[in-house]
C-alpha cells in the first residue's frame, strides 16, 4: 500500500525521536513517503496533492486535531469520492479529540500499533463529517466540532496565548474560558446569534452555539465533555446552545455537561444537559447560524476569525478512516 505520512513537527506531545520511531514502524508495512508541514495550511496542500495524484492509497496524519482537519480538507477539496485515499491518524496534539472519538489510544506509539493492526486486518469505517459554509470564504469541513460565539472566542484567546509562547494545556483553556466569561458581560444575558432551522421557528438570543459531528466535544484530561452526547459519526449534526449565561445557570450547565451520559451507558440517566436557557437538537442535516454582529468562529479547535452568517450541512459517509 502506498501511503503519505503528513507530520506536524510542532506537534505538542511527540519528540523528533518519537516521530522517527513511528515512521520506521509504518515503513515496515507501507510504501511510505514522509512530508513535514512548514506553514499553516501545508497539511491541506499535501493531502490535496495526494488525492489528485491518484496513486496514494492512504494519508496518515501525525499531529493534533488542527493537522487532521487540514488533511481532511485537502482530501475533500473536490468533495467525497469513492477513490479518495483512506485517512489514518496518529495523535500528536494536546487533546486529540478526533482520534479518541474514533476509539484510538491517545498515546502515539500505541496508536501506531493499533493502526498497523487495523491495516493488517483491513479494518476501516465510513464516517460522517460536517461542512461549514459562509459567504466570501472557502467551505470548511470539520471532523468533530464547530462553534460560533462564546466557545469560539475562547479558542481565539487560547491561540493568542500560544502565539505569545504559552504551551497548550487544559489549564490554559479553563483559564481563558473564565477570563472570556468575565469580559463578555454584554452578551451573557442576550446573545446576538439566531439559529435558523428549515421548516421550524428560528431560535434567537444565543450566546454560544456548539455544533457536534461526534461526541465528546472535547476532553478535560481524561474526562469527556458532552454537550451533545448522542452525536455520532453515523448521523448528521447535533446543536447545543445557551441563550443566557448567568453565573448560577452556567455553573449548573457545566456540571451537567461533565456528568452527561451517552445512550450506551448502563446508568440510563439523563442523556444530556437541559434547562430553561439550554437549546439542543439532534441529527440535523441543514441549518444556519446568523449573528447580529460578527462573532468568533472555530472549526475543530481552529479559530477562523469572525463571521456573521454560517450555514452547516452534515454529510454522511464522507470519508473512510482506518481504525
Amino acid at each position: 500500500m502506498r501511503a503519505l505520512l503528513v507530520v506536524n513537527p510542532k506537534a505538542t506531545t511527540t519528540s523528533g525521536r518519537t516521530r522517527d520511531v513511528l515512521t520506521h514502524a509504518l515503513r515496515s508495512d507501507l510504501k511510505l513517503e514522509v512530508a513535514h508541514t512548514e506553514y499553516r495550511g501545508h497539511a491541506r496542500d499535501l493531502a490535496r496533492a495526494a488525492a489528485e495524484d491518484g496513486t496514494v492509497d492512504l494519508v496518515v496524519a501525525l499531529g493534533g486535531d488542527g493537522t487532521v482537519n487540514e488533511v481532511v480538507n485537502g482530501l475533500l477539496t473536490h468533495g467525497p469520492a469513492d477513490r479518495l485515499p483512506r485517512l489514518a491518524v496518529v495523535p500528536g496534539g494536546s487533546t486529540n479529540v478526533f482520534a479518541r472519538a474514533l476509539g484510538l489510544p491517545n498515546d502515539p506509539v500505541e496508536a501506531t500499533g493499533a493502526l498497523l493492526d487495523a491495516l493488517e486486518h483491513r479494518r476501516e469505517r465510513a464516517i460522517s463529517l460536517g461542512k461549514a459554509m459562509s459567504e466570501g470564504e472557502p467551505d470548511r469541513w470539520f471532523t468533530f466540532t464547530a462553534g460560533l460565539g462564546f466557545d469560539a472566542g475562547v479558542v481565539g484567546r487560547v491561540e493568542e496565548q500560544r502565539k505569545a509562547g504559552r504551551k497548550s494545556t487544559h489549564a490554559l483553556y479553563v483559564n481563558q474560558a473564565l477570563r472570556h466569561y468575565v469580559t463578555e458581560r454584554e452578551h451573557r444575558r442576550s446573545g446576538p446569534i439566531t439559529l435558523e432551522l428549515n421548516g421550524q421557528e428560528a431560535v434567537p438570543g444565543l450566546v454560544m452555539t456548539i455544533v457536534s459531528n461526534t461526541s465528546p466535544w472535547t476532553y478535560l484530561g481524561n474526562r469527556p465533555v458532552l454537550p451533545s452526547p448522542e452525536a455520532s459519526f453515523e448521523k448528521d449534526l447535533d446543536i447545543f446552545g445557551i441563550t443566557r449565561m448567568t453565573a448560577f445557570g452556567t455553573a449548573r450547565t457545566v456540571r451537567q455537561i461533565l456528568r452527561s451520559h451517552t445512550p450506551a451507558d448502563d446508568d440510563k440517566g439523563p442523556v444530556g444537559p437541559s434547562g430553561k436557557h439550554v437549546v439542543s437538537y439532534h441529527d440535523v442535516r441543514h441549518f444556519t447560524l446568523v449573528s447580529e454582529e460578527p462573532a468568533p468562529f472555530q472549526v475543530d479547535g481552529d479559530h477562523l476569525g469572525d463571521r456573521s452568517r454560517v450555514s452547516f450541512t452534515g454529510v454522511r459517509r464522507a470519508l473512510r478512516v482506518i481504525v
